[in-house]
């Protein structure tokens, strides 16, 4: 019986493709090995967004490689982005590479073994990229019991000037309905609690489908899952955030109040040469709906530094934006020059040295931010979803409650808990704020 290892790199969105492949290799009688020495073959989901994307690909790739030396591989594939992006490179650079396995093939992954193990062939399997899950199709959840993915589209339409996701992944195409909520179903039914829809653009969901977003009308049927505890918001565009998905966050007490709004820039001049299709009006507007409207809203963004163009002006606009609108969650990138893109040939390219001062300083001030919000947490009770148990050690344990998505946010540590397990919800009164992380303490039952 031959034996897999998988390395899944890069994103969710990523992470839901592994999950899915493994599903296929468990169905045709192919063991998971989380030892590499012990894998005849050795596959991994590569993600190639930026530059240091590509870069841990390419390390882990060489990593893996090493194997085939010394253990038992005997077929080493690369899957995903990287391998839909740079297909003949890899196979011409990298010999120890057998299949290259793209973003549209990786329901291929048993032809890929097929053709390198049994037929002792190379394989570059590149379909267009058009290939959606469903919820009929085995998958191997990797994350904790109570918390899944779901990706409720694929691809993405909206071709911002610095990304390369539509040439890797295509254009956006949505799931059905019935499709994503037979998968949810599934899943709450295995125990999960909580459900993460994720898509590059979940906002846009169902346009090319049903002629218009139907994000609000599939939350509607989520949210009638008997024992589904929370159903959390990834990846939101702001273009298509209406007033109705609003009030339905803000009534619906199963919808998780945080929304993940990536936001990349706050400057005019900077949005306009990103291609990004809200500006600094529209974006405070939304806020401050969405702030009005849902007591108690999390809010996590991003942005971008360095981008060409972007003046000492331009930044501090950003900062004083960062200043005035505190939100509880920001990740800061330094913008990447990305061929194949529009931005890699903007005039006035930004310096190394530069987007490093400008990451760092931004950093400093959310971190400061991060910790006043923090602590104005203390007092507050909420319920928490315990992820780690205690230890003989001390009584603590860890979790998130719904002010933190997984992977990406900070932990509650919860005091005075030590029976609890991973899965299990407490009630807890925070009682100290930090930097991304706050402590509580489990109220009696």
């Amino acid at each position: 019986m031959l034996k897999a290892g998988f390395i899944s790199l890069g994103c969710a969105k990523n992470l839901v493709d592994t999950e899915v492949m493994l599903g296929l290799l468990a169905a045709n009688h192919i063991t998971i090995t989380e030892n590499p020495e012990e894998a005849d073959i050795l596959i991994i989901n590569t993600c190639s967004f930026i530059e240091s994307a590509k870069e841990e690909s390419i390390s882990t790739i060489l990593q893996m490689a090493e194997y085939k030396k010394q253990g038992k591989c005997r077929c080493l594939i690369v899957a995903g982005c990287l391998g839909q992006r740079y297909q003949q490179d890899l196979l011409d650079e990298l010999p120890e590479v057998d299949a290259i396995v793209g973003t549209g093939a990786w329901h291929r992954i048993i032809e890929a073994i097929n053709t390198t193990i049994i037929d002792k062939n190379r394989a570059l399997l590149i379909d267009e990229t058009n290939t959606l899950y469903n919820e009929n199709m085995p998958r191997i959840n990797t994350t904790p019991f109570y918390s899944a993915y779901v990706k409720i589209a694929e691809g993405c339409s909206n071709c911002c000037s610095y990304c390369v996701i539509p040439k890797v992944r295509g254009k956006f195409r949505s799931r059905t309905t019935e499709s994503i909520v037979a998968e949810v179903k599934n899943l709450v039914a295995s125990g999960v609690k909580e459900i993460n829809l994720i898509a590059q653009d979940t906002t846009s969901y169902g346009r090319d489908l049903y002629g218009k977003p139907q994000l609000i009308e599939l939350l509607k049927e989520l949210v009638k899952i008997d024992d589904l505890m929370w159903v959390r918001l990834l990846y939101c565009y702001p273009k298509y955030f209406s007033n109705e998905l609003i009030e339905l966050i803000a009534t619906e007490p199963k919808i998780c109040k945080y929304i993940d709004l990536p936001l990349q820039h706050a400057h005019d001049d900077i949005l306009k040469a990103m291609l990004r299709q809200d500006g600094r009006s529209d974006i405070e507007k939304l806020l401050a709906r969405l702030r009005s409207n849902i007591p108690g809203i999390t809010i996590r963004t991003s942005f971008i530094v360095g981008f060409p163009g972007e003046t000492d002006e331009h930044f501090e606009n950003l900062r004083q934006f960062v200043m005035d609108q505190r939100f509880e969650r920001v990740g800061v990138f330094t913008y990447s020059q990305e061929e194949d893109t529009i931005a890699n040939n903007l005039p006035n390219q930004i310096s190394e040295e530069v987007k490093q001062e400008r990451y760092h300083n931004l950093m400093s001030l959310q971190c400061q931010i991060s910790e006043e919000l923090n602590q104005e947490l203390e007092g507050t009770v909420l319920d928490i979803l315990i992820e780690q148990g205690s230890t003989e050690e001390d009584n603590i344990v860890s979790g998130r409650s719904y002010r933190e998505a997984p992977d990406v946010d900070g932990h509650i540590f919860v005091e005075n808990a030590i029976d609890c397990k991973p899965g299990d919800v407490v009630k807890a009164k925070i009682v100290q704020g930090f930097t991304y992380d706050v402590v509580a303490v489990k109220l009696a039952d």
